[in-house]
């Protein structure tokens, strides 16, 4: 039976909830621990370490809200309800994260509030992703929700980094903190209005079978599905090595570039490039194939970060021609492998007999949480060995700026090249999908 297509006005409303989500990501990648360390004062080794115990106890949460979340029965769905659960608990941590009493903050109050934080953020990421799973079976479908989720979040994304660089450029206010603090007022604005907007105008399905599985006999069951083994560990490599480049990002901008308060315009043409390819994107997976078009969106960063190394004080519009080059192939990033992700889900429905969609999307959420924890703890403690030095007003000289270019360029492409190899032969191509669907439909008719 032919599924009905999606509206654009469903589209629209699904995908919004993206915006706060997405402008979050930056943030909390590149500005928010250069804030801490340039302006609050706590030494780099120290956010590292606090970033990467954050991540690491954030991510055992994941596992137990993928569990419940596809075991929650409510007249509204089991997804709906956790993303408004979500929203008393992401607005208090952002507004202690983003607006903290810089005489008395200290390592542990920025733990304390980053692992607030992150529990939020699993209740409404992972239930969210997971939604986009069973709002549609069909394979290119699926490429067209997560395009709309992504072009949506990248939207807000500009939007959030446009106000910053008018503010820098039409009336010289925006460093650092500055930028943190509108992103701040963005995401506190924006969390509760898209969630609510989301969950009232996007229906769920609530007619649906709870797991019978238990979370041990789920994980022996995944562990044994190639395809998304194969997936993770790409996108384990991918992340890290985007991981590594945001977190170097700004330190790149002042200690090579000598232009800290070019940074947040810079990832403003990087966001307006994304945003106008993801669409090319979809287009193109369509015809050559998902893991072929994230290929090619590798294959941008890992021809360019080289290029970086040749740059020097006052190359700025070099660093936006880079920066927009990998803009264009860094929009696979955001649609191609999460359309992937639920691609494998239906193997495994085949396999267990069962939707566990929130499960599968909080085992990626647990790799994803652990490589942007290990993406900054491995860029920081590299920096801090070298013995750059990111406080303001210090120029850094010699091995120290060499050191800091081949962080941000060489060892990024080289998790960019692993994540190449590992994609080769991808096997669950479109037309494997669709034999798929045709055994899950047998399945269901009996």
């Amino acid at each position: 039976m032919a599924e009905k297509k999606l509206t654009n006005k469903k589209l629209f409303f699904y995908g919004i909830s993206e915006m706060p989500i997405s402008i979050a990501s930056l943030p909390l990648l590149t500005y928010l621990p250069n804030y801490y360390g340039s302006d609050v004062g706590i030494s780099l080794a120290a956010i590292g370490t606090v970033w990467l115990i954050a991540r690491i106890f954030d991510a055992f949460t994941d596992p137990l809200i993928g569990y419940l979340g596809d075991r929650t029965k409510t007249r509204w769905g089991r997804r709906r309800v956790w993303m408004v659960a979500s929203i008393p608990i992401l607005v208090p941590a952002v507004y202690f994260l983003f607006f903290p009493n810089e005489e008395t903050v200290t390592a542990t109050y920025l733990l304390f509030w980053l692992v607030i934080f992150w529990l939020g953020w699993t209740m409404l990421l992972i239930p969210y992703y997971a939604w986009a799973a069973e709002l549609s079976p069909d394979y290119n479908e699926r490429t067209t929700i997560t395009a709309w989720r992504s072009w949506l979040g990248m939207a807000g994304n500009v939007l959030s980094k446009s106000i910053p660089t008018l503010a820098l450029f039409f009336f010289a206010y925006g460093g650092t903190r500055e930028v943190v603090q509108m992103i701040g007022i963005f995401m506190i604005i924006l969390i509760p209005l898209t969630i609510l907007l989301t969950v009232s105008n996007v229906d769920e399905k609530i007619d649906y079978v709870a797991p019978k599985l238990s979370l041990l006999e789920g994980l022996k069951i995944m562990w044994k599905n190639s395809p998304f083994k194969r997936l993770v560990l790409a996108f384990f490599l991918h992340t890290t090595g985007v991981a590594v480049s945001s977190a170097t990002f700004i330190f790149f901008i002042r200690g090579v570039l000598q232009e800290e308060k070019a940074g947040i315009a810079l990832l403003l043409s990087y966001y307006i490039i994304t945003l106008f390819a993801i669409p090319l994107w979809v287009i193109i997976s369509k015809k050559i194939g998902k893991h072929w078009a994230w290929t090619l969106g590798l294959l941008c960063f890992v021809f360019t970060n080289p290029f970086y190394m040749l740059l020097g004080p006052g190359d700025i519009y070099w660093m936006m021609l880079g920066l927009m080059i990998t803009g264009f192939g860094g929009a696979t990033s955001y649609v191609i492998p999460h359309s992937m992700k639920a691609d494998v889900i239906d193997l495994d429905k085949l396999n267990s007999g069962e939707d566990r969609a929130a499960s599968f999307f909080a085992v990626w959420s647990f790799i994803t949480k652990i490589s942007y924890s290990f993406g900054p703890w491995f860029a920081f403690m590299m920096l801090a060995y070298i013995g750059f030095d990111p406080t303001p007003g210090i120029v850094n000289e010699g091995n120290n700026v060499l050191g800091l270019k081949l962080v941000y360029s060489f060892s990024t492409s080289i998790f960019f090249v692993a994540t190449i190899l590992v994609l080769y032969k991808y096997p669950l191509t479109q037309a494997r999908h669709e034999e798929l669907r045709r055994e899950l439909e047998e399945k269901a008719s009996i």
